[in-house]
């Protein structure tokens, strides 16, 4: 990873691409925090867009549906962080299932761009001055899928997480009970069924969670829009720690 070579910016979001030792190629985008003081560690948000942001040129899934919301300089002076946003071929899912379907059991193997992204993480917090305690996991539509995916295949990495209309497998609900999550679905969505949100949430509860949800009445698939206008959202995923940290 070279975060200088073939570097593209916008404002403070810094495109590039990141090649595994297997030789599979992931566009991401990095937004920093203004001013970093390499002295100080800073929570991170890992951003997983949607199905319609799928490409390589590192900026297209940053610009709309709320990943842009991190790079206004009123945003950032109020939660200095970095945000990572890798983004998906056009090809493939962060979760390799079926989104319009009534439930789905949560494949042995990370997609092929899932398990790229567990090896960038892997390499930003070696690299970066990274608060290990405030890491936080966020995702819109096929990036809400794959929220309630990641946090199931590391169940211990993530301080909070905030599936958006999306839809995991309730049976590892067991294994991230313990995990600060607050979930948004409109009732109204035609794309991702809001019971996926609702099933996900009743089975946290029934494995001991106490898990935040948000349900939009006469909210179609766009439940990210009020989601990211929601102050209390920030405040609430800024101030998980995991504990002990």
């Amino acid at each position: 990873m070279n975060l200088n070579a073939a570097e593209q910016k916008t404002g403070t979001i810094e495109a590039d691409a990141f090649t595994n030792e297997q030789g599979e190629v992931l566009a991401y985008s990095l937004l920093k925090p203004n001013a970093c003081d390499p002295s100080k560690k800073y929570p991170l948000v890992l951003f997983l867009h949607g199905a319609g942001e799928r490409g390589d040129d590192g900026q297209r899934h940053v610009k709309v549906n709320g990943c842009d919301k991190f790079a206004c300089p009123e945003f950032m002076e109020k939660y200095p962080c970095f945000v990572l946003a890798p983004q998906c071929p056009i090809d493939y899912r962060w979760v390799e299932v079926h989104w319009g379907d009534d439930s789905h059991v949560q494949p042995a193997e990370p997609s092929v761009p899932m398990g790229i992204v567990l090896n960038l993480l892997d390499k930003f917090l070696a690299e970066f001055s990274i608060d290990q305690n405030r890491v936080y996991v966020m995702g819109i539509s096929m990036g809400g899928f794959g929220t309630w995916d990641i946090i199931a295949r590391r169940p211990d990495f993530f301080a909070a997480a905030v599936p958006i209309c999306g839809g995991g497998d309730e049976g590892a609900a067991p294994r991230i009970a313990h995990i600060p999550i607050w979930a948004f679905h409109g009732d109204k969505d035609e794309s991702v069924k809001v019971e996926r949100s609702r099933n996900m949430i009743s089975a946290l509860k029934s494995a001991g969670g106490n898990p935040r949800y948000t349900e939009y009445p006469g909210m179609g698939h766009a439940s990210w829009v009020p989601a990211f206008n929601d102050p209390g959202l920030f405040e609430w995923l800024f101030s998980q720690r995991k504990p002990g940290g």
